[in-house]
Parts: C-alpha cells; structure tokens; sequence
C-alpha cells in the first residue's frame, strides 16, 4: 500500500472521532513495493492518513505486518521451482531468473517491443542485493511468451520511473514493432507515467480493467500501433498480456486462436470473489478415484511461482461473489491434460524430502507428485475429505509419547491407510549464522528481545513447540512472535535469513541449506499416510522403491538432519478388510 510505515502499537487508539498525530521521527513515507526497515512494523493507507506540517494524522489503526508481505512470500532458497526433464517455458524462465538462476542445461531444439519500467529493477541477482530491489523478469516471461506464439521480441533495458526516460524509451522503441508493451507504471501512483506518455503521444483506449488480477492494465494507440501497459506484478502481467496480447499476436499471423483446453473440476475449497470484476483463479489439478479435484494456489498478483505450479484456470464471472467447496467449475489447462490424469497428490506437513521424491518420480516413474503445504492436520483433514492420496505427517501424542498413529486411528477410522516412515528428524531452533544473541535454548525464548516466528495451527512443529514449552513451564504469551506464522521450514528460515526474526523452530536440514545455525530440541517421526483405496497400487511400489533408494537416502544424509534406521519401512497400517 501507498502510504506511512509506522509502529502498529502507536496507532491502537486510533479512529475517525478520536485521530492520532505522529511526528516525523515516528514515520516513514512508503509507497507500494518499497522495502519497509525495522522498528516499522505495519503500513497505514495513504487514504487513512491527513498531513498537519511535518506531522501525521491517523484515523485508522494498524495491527502489526498490516499491509507488509512477507520475506519469501514468493521463493525462498531451496525452493523447488522445476524438477529435471522438464520443458522450461515462459513462466518457468521467469521464475528461474527472478531465482537467479540464469544458465540451466537443456536439450537444444525460433515484433513485440517490450519496456521494463522501475527504479527499484535490477537486471540480476547478487548476493548483496540491497532491500527494495528486485530481480526484473516479467519482460523476459512476455518474451517468452511471444515467441510461443510465434512473434519475436525486442527488449530495451530497464527504464528508471522518469518521465523524460520513459518518454525516450517509448518514442525509441514504438516505430521498430508492431505492439509496444510497457512493463509497469500502470496504476495511478506519483510514479506511474505510463498512461500519460501513452496519452501524450496517441490515445489511451481503457486504463483500468474489470478483472482481478490486473484491474490496471492500460490499452491505447500510438498512431496506428497498438500499446499496452501492463501492471508490475507478474500474475497482473501475464494475465492482462495473455487476454490482450495473444489473440492480436495470432491475428496479425493470420492465424486462428487456438482452442483452449477446458476440463471440469471441483473445488477443494472455498474461493470468494468480488462481484463486478472477471477474476481468475489459478489452481492445481489432479485426478483423485473418479473426480478433478482443483485445489486453488494463493492468490497474490506478486507470487509468480503460481505461474509455474499452476495446472490451470478458473474464471469466476463477475457476476459471482465466488464458488463453494465441492461446486464444479471448469478450468482451462495450463499444461498437458496427461500430466494432470498422472498426478500423484501429497497434501500434508513440509519436508525437503518431499522435493526430492518429486524429481525422483518423475525422472524413473513419469509420475507427477503434486504437494501443497498445510500442517500435519491439514494433511489428515485432506485425507479424511477424499482430497489427496497421501499426506506427510510428524503429529507428537503428548499422552502416549509415540507419533502419528493415535491421530490417524481417531481421525481415519473408516479408511484404509497405510503409515510409512520416511526419516526421523532434528528439530530444533533456527538462529542466524554465528547465534549472535547466544540462544541455548527455549528459555531464551521468553527474553522479549528475542524476536521468534511461529509456524501455523494444526502444523506438527507448532504441536511439538507446544509440547516443550509446557515441560519447560514457559507460557505461550511470554514469547515475542508467538502468533506469527508461516507455513513451511523454509519460510520461517527465510525470516531468519533476512532479519525479519531471531530465530524460529524447525529442522535441522532447512537450518543447513539456509547457511543458518542450529540449536537442536528433539528428534521427531517424519511419516507419509497412504490411503491404498486411492493410490494406484503401482505408484504405490513406485513409491516405495523411492522411499528406499540409495539415490533418495545419500540425498537425505547429505542435507544432515535425518536419521534414515527405519525409512522405507511400515510404521502401521489401518485396514477395514
């Protein structure tokens, strides 16, 4: 959001009938994307604020990270973006580069000007990149794009947020193409020119759509040559191109759009939506017995790694305030039908494990292993609901002291389910490099000093943190950070990495790849629940080898963290026959 970084514990009173003045020592001008320092902890919206002099008027309170995203929000480290043999296309470019990952090895296998604006842009990654920037890759994911559907692309260097560069890129770039593309500078912010160059020089057609994400994008003309100003984030961007861009791209060859790949699914959960605006969902497919299920990315326009996990689209017509959970819907496919039909789904509590039986399968079984994050009772729910053939699971029964099976019997009592072990594991707290605040242990967590991050409800961890804090008779209320979650190892280690954090708990492999220290608790039973009903029962031994590989257990060991007596093997199994 435009507006004020502020401390949100300075704004509680604040209202319409009883404002609150800061001075200028206790603020700080932000606008949309800009990096937001420490001690600021939430944003106030522009709309919300009245200047008096140097001072600011708030009319609205803020609770802490109100308007902030997070660290890792998009990719973090050690984050799966493709598995080998796989077909890079645009998103997948995108993604990587965003990655700083800019050389891959491929199998070898042929005029759209397009101009990235921003003055926060930088043409590559570097291990000193300073806060605020970011990595530009929504030209190179529009290139991409272009030359899938034929067109080639001309790209001019990143352009700074100034109207007389801007001005020159555009007056450059537009007599050498047929379509001009400016990347960014769409919305209606102090630094947003994009609208009125276009305007200066021809005419603006629309500035401003009736669709989520998107609602930005600019259409005009410049002579008899067509502009369009998409917006910033890379979901907006690739949306409002494919809409506007695609069929003029295939018009201008003479050729006829090409049908798109529809399919029905099903929702696994409820999406809502805000009438007036055409919205588009995107979401990951698989078949599950006999129905599509579709299970809904998040929706953030800035999370382009969406763009590669997306299986597909769902339109919600503007006339909808949404789709219930179980409604059919139909999506267009974003990848081969046949991928979809060959997914097997994983739904359950994170593990880097999971990313490596990912590659695995694919590469000896052409199975795509499809996984989504959501805490070890997520995973159980999944199950129990018919949404998933499997869940990863680390569930402690703080009564019995064993693991897993207590909540599968409780919870799963119809179903037959088998429990398979893949690794006992360390956990523990995640500090930065060196411990700086020399954190020994949870006693250390209830130094207000210590800033912590928690992972979510129903999460393994965050039942295990529980767990420890109760023998250590350490309240939940005194530890700073408590209610601030994340949902994956690698989220909370990010927090960690970029100082958003002191330390946080979970495994000691994430600690490792993160370059992070690591202050071990507890070893804990790391298990995958299998309903045998639903897996086919050759992906299952498909499964199994992997689980019992030399190459998956060399990789295990080679992270740390693990100990591998017992994976592969049956923990138990659940069966109504």
């Amino acid at each position: 959001m435009d507006g004020i970084a502020v401390q949100a514990r300075h704004t509680y009173s604040a209202s319409e009938t009883n404002p609150i003045r800061l001075d200028e020592t206790r603020y700080l001008m932000v606008d949309t994307g800009d990096y937001v320092p420490p001690p600021y902890d939430a944003v106030v919206m522009i709309e919300d604020v009245n200047f008096i002099g140097n001072d600011a008027e708030i009319i609205k309170a803020v609770v802490p990270w109100q308007h902030i995203r997070s660290v890792g929000e998009d990719l973090v480290a050690q984050d799966m973006i493709v598995p080998g043999c796989y077909t890079l296309g645009s998103y997948e470019i995108a993604a990587l580069i965003s990655a700083g990952i800019n050389r891959v090895a491929v199998f070898k296998k042929p005029l759209v000007g397009i101009i990235p604006t921003g003055t926060e842009l930088v043409q590559e990654a570097a291990p000193d990149l300073e806060p605020g920037k970011i990595v530009e890759s929504n030209s190179y994911m529009l290139s991409a794009l272009c030359e899938l559907w034929g067109a080639r692309t001309l790209r001019h260097s990143i352009v700074e947020d100034d109207w007389d560069k801007l001005l020159q890129a555009v007056q450059e770039m537009e007599p050498q193409c047929d379509l001009l593309v400016i990347c960014s500078g769409s919305s209606a912010g102090r630094e947003d020119f994009t609208s009125a160059i276009i305007a200066s020089l021809g005419r603006v057609l629309h500035h401003g759509l009736a669709i989520k994400p998107g609602k930005p994008a600019i259409i005009g003309m410049i002579g008899a040559k067509p502009v369009i100003g998409v917006p910033g984030y890379p979901v907006s961007a690739q949306l409002v191109f494919t809409l506007f861009a695609k069929p003029l791209l295939y018009r201008k060859q003479g050729l006829a759009l090409p049908q798109a790949d529809e399919v029905e699914c099903y929702l696994t959960r409820k999406v809502a939506s805000s009438m007036g605006v055409d919205e588009f969902i995107y979401v990951n497919l698989a078949r599950v017995q006999d129905r599509l299920l579709a299970y809904p990315l998040s929706r953030g326009a800035g999370v382009s790694s969406n763009l590669v996990r997306a299986d597909g689209v769902i339109n919600i017509s503007s006339g909808l305030e949404g789709i219930n959970a179980g409604d059919a819907a139909t999506a267009t496919l974003t990848r081969p039908r046949r991928e979809v039909e060959s997914s097997l789904v994983c739904i359950g509590s994170h593990d880097l494990c999971i990313d490596l039986l990912t590659d695995y399968l694919r590469q000896r079984h052409d199975i795509r292993l499809l996984s989504a994050n959501v805490g070890s009772m997520g995973g159980i729910m999944a199950l129990r609901r018919g949404e998933t053939h499997m869940a990863g699971i680390h569930l402690l029964d703080t009564e019995r002291g064993d693991y897993n099976t207590s909540y599968l019997r409780r919870y799963l009592p119809d179903k037959n389910w088998a429990l398979i072990n893949v690794a006992r594991r360390q956990q523990g707290l995640i500090v930065k490099k060196g411990n700086p605040l020399k954190i020994s242990g949870l006693a250390s967590l209830s130094d207000p000093d210590v800033r912590f991050i928690n992972r979510q409800k129903g999460a393994g961890t965050r039942i295990l943190l529980d767990y420890l804090l109760k023998q250590a008779g350490i309240e939940p209320g005194q530890i700073n950070g408590y209610t601030r979650e994340e949902y994956t190892h690698l989220a909370v280690a990010a927090a960690v990495k970029n100082d958003a954090c002191d330390c946080a708990l979970g495994i000691m492999s994430v600690a490792r790849v993160m370059d992070l220290d690591f202050v071990p608790l507890s070893e804990e039973q790391y298990d995958l629940c299998i309903l045998t009903d639903l897996i086919p029962k050759s992906w299952l031994e498909n499964l199994r080898e992997a689980l019992s590989s030399l190459t998956f257990r060399e990789q295990l060991e080679k992270m740390g963290g693990y100990n591998l007596e017992f994976t592969g093997q049956a923990v138990s199994k659940n069966s109504l026959q």
